[in-house]
């Protein structure tokens, strides 16, 4: 009796539960509160740091400092929350509640799932043991974009690796990001003409929304980068500088080549988190299976979800979740209410592709690759590099994600509607 007691004791019950404190939970929470602040909203997340993630990729040019792009955990996530700082275990959708690492249970009313995805260094054999020596580096692993400076300032001649591996990833621009912002420096210093920049995607195109890649292909021919589609990083070895990649031609063949390198720029698979991908939340492909438009579970209407762990077919941006968070509390308060959901997401996403120190070609999408731009073509064309998009990634970007996005102020952000 005892136990059972103990048991009970360990159940807590909000009405709104929310899994992740990054950039999707905090702002989800931060808009569900502007529109009822009356809810009861807790929030899961272990973090100590949160971290605006857009900003490593500008650490690895030389652009921000490491410091300007973390703050502590506790810092930003919202006063009006109840902050549980175990990871999630399980959700057990059929009776509404989740289980946390330490055996701990949350029972919701409405349930959104917004933890991001996983990082999966052991997908690229030895990579993960490589990292931060012999010149292998990566802008998606916490505090090593530093590195990747340093190895950018060091590097007067060689070879540069810069990989892709398949998507869908977070941020699809950001290891051609890394690629730009490593050859401009090299150029701008006089180097260039001594270094050999190899791009491995393991897709098949240079950029999946064809509007976009002639800007980029003008960047890849300055540069005088070898692509090398259909090619993935599938093993490193940092002591002898070597990486091997494995080439898949159009009949599916594969064939592996061993490359020598003096610096290697790798970006690993990417998957959801296991609690999602070994669930019945998840689609075929291991992610949320939602719906695309009102961003609810496909199979439980008191679940839903936003950020990089959706399987809706949009970018996994930052952006994105600017444009998801209005769409998701306004659906999970209809929700609560009894009301018909009528907010509907439309895949927008952003990309800002730093072709150059001083320029960015502002890829702005939607589902379909449906061209989404925010600005008109006289503010800011995005299929061409510019310095108005620049201003905005370098000099006002870090600012409205802090204070504007992580505080529900919902700027460019109103969600679409849909027929009921």
């Amino acid at each position: 009796m005892s136990t059972n007691t103990a048991d009970q004791d360990k159940i807590k019950q909000h009405t709104v539960v929310i899994a992740g404190g990054g950039a999707a939970g905090i702002s989800v929470a931060a808009s569900l509160h502007k529109r009822d602040s009356t809810l009861d909203i807790a929030i899961i997340e272990p973090a100590q740091k949160h971290h605006y993630q857009p900003g490593w990729t500008m650490v690895g040019g030389g652009v921000f400092k490491p410091e300007t792009t973390s703050k502590p955990m506790a810092s930003v996530i919202p006063g009006f929350t109840s902050w549980y700082k175990e990871p999630v275990s399980s959700v057990d959708e059929e009776h509404n509640q989740v289980t946390l690492a330490d055996g701990s249970t949350i029972q919701y009313q409405a349930l959104i799932l917004a933890p991001g995805l996983e990082l999966n260094w052991d997908g690229i054999d030895d990579l993960k043991q490589a990292l931060g020596s012999n010149g292998v580096t990566s802008n998606y692993q916490e505090g090593m974009a530093s590195y990747t400076w340093e190895m950018v300032q060091n590097l007067k001649s060689g070879r540069a690796l810069f990989s892709q591996p398949p998507m869908p990833i977070k941020c699809a621009g950001a290891p051609q990001k890394a690629l730009y912002l490593s050859a401009d420096h090299w150029l701008r210093t006089g180097v260039l003409q001594n270094i050999d920049i190899q791009f491995h995607n393991a897709g098949a195109v240079l950029f999946g929304v064809p509007d976009y890649v002639p800007a980029l292909q003008s960047y890849i021919e300055k540069y005088g980068v070898g692509l090398n589609y259909q090619s993935t990083l599938v093993s490193v070895n940092g002591p002898s500088r070597k990486a091997t990649f494995r080439r898949t031609d159009t009949d599916g063949n594969t064939e592996d080549r061993e490359i020598g390198f003096d610096m290697l720029h790798a970006v690993p698979p990417q998957r959801a988190p296991e609690f999602i991908r070994q669930s019945q939340l998840a689609n075929e492909g291991g992610w949320l299976d939602l719906e695309d438009d009102t961003l609810r579970h496909k199979r439980h209407t008191n679940i839903f979800g936003l950020g990089d762990v959706s399987g809706t077919g949009n970018a996994k941006t930052a952006a994105a979740v600017r444009k998801q968070a209005p769409v998701v509390a306004e659906n999970v308060i209809a929700h609560l209410r009894n009301q018909p959901l009528t907010a509907a997401y439309l895949g927008y996403g952003s990309c800002p592709l730093t072709v150059e120190n001083g320029r960015i070609v502002l890829a702005e999408f939607g589902y379909g690759g449906v061209l989404q731009p925010t600005f008109p073509a006289w503010v800011n064309d995005g299929t061409k590099a510019t310095r108005a998009a620049w201003f905005l990634k370098a000099k006002q970007l870090p600012a409205l994600y802090w204070y504007v996005m992580l505080k529900g102020h919902e700027w460019l952000a109103k969600p679409a509607r849909r027929s009921v």
